[in-house]
């Protein structure tokens, strides 16, 4: 008697171990099978303006698309690349006067993410720092002569949160700063020889996989 009581207790605590145990091991597993997530964000793109100088430079603010993939190499840290793509006129004033420039715009960028613990469920908060490419590629709305294709280098930081949704997908809402050196399109009368700083907001949704 005293042994089957025995048992059954052993059994109860068995069974109410398991019950606590194998869901935080789903959701680690999860965690750690879960490395790769895509991005698709809305965003809008606001660059500080030029104007204490000659030439000076004011560029319109546009609202774009950002897609990115980030690897999780750990709990704390991963990388992420992203690609981005918009269009704005860029407006100089020159010592001959104004000219304007409507161009493509397209970002390329990889950076290092660094993931903050919490203890909020569904919240992931992160920073990232890294660097890439701008392009700027006129169209044919403002034709200035030699106005070319250009690739400035760029210096990028942030942060943002993922507010999980479910296991594999929610909404990410981020911060991103860019600085790098205000385009000429290879135009000398159009070089402020100046660093510039774009802000770029965004709000979208992610894929983990």
């Amino acid at each position: 008697m005293n042994q089957s009581i025995v048992s059954d207790k052993t059994l109860g605590l068995i069974v109410l171990i398991l019950t606590v145990v194998a869901p935080a091991t789903t959701a680690f597993a999860q965690e750690v099978e879960q490395r790769s997530q895509i991005s698709i964000q809305g965003t809008a793109l606001v660059t500080k303006n030029s104007k204490d100088q000659i030439p000076s430079n004011e560029a319109t603010k546009s609202g774009g698309l950002l897609v990115g993939y980030s690897y999780q190499f750990s709990r704390w840290f991963g990388a992420e690349a992203n690609y981005g793509y918009t269009r704005n006129t860029q407006n100089f004033i020159t010592l001959g006067g104004p000219s304007s420039l409507q161009a493509d715009f397209h970002e390329v960028t990889g950076a290092l993410v660094a993931h903050i613990p919490v203890n909020v469920r569904n919240f992931r908060p992160y920073v990232l720092g890294g660097g890439g490419a701008l392009v700027f590629d006129p169209t044919d709305k403002f034709i200035v002569t030699g106005a070319d294709q250009q690739t400035r280098g760029a210096f990028v930081y942030g942060g943002g949160a993922n507010f999980d949704i479910t296991s594999s997908f929610g909404v990410r809402a981020e911060y991103r700063g860019l600085v790098y050196k205000v385009p000429d399109f290879g135009l000398s009368q159009l070089n402020l020889d100046k660093f510039t700083h774009l802000a770029q907001p965004s709000v979208g949704f992610f894929f983990r996989f």
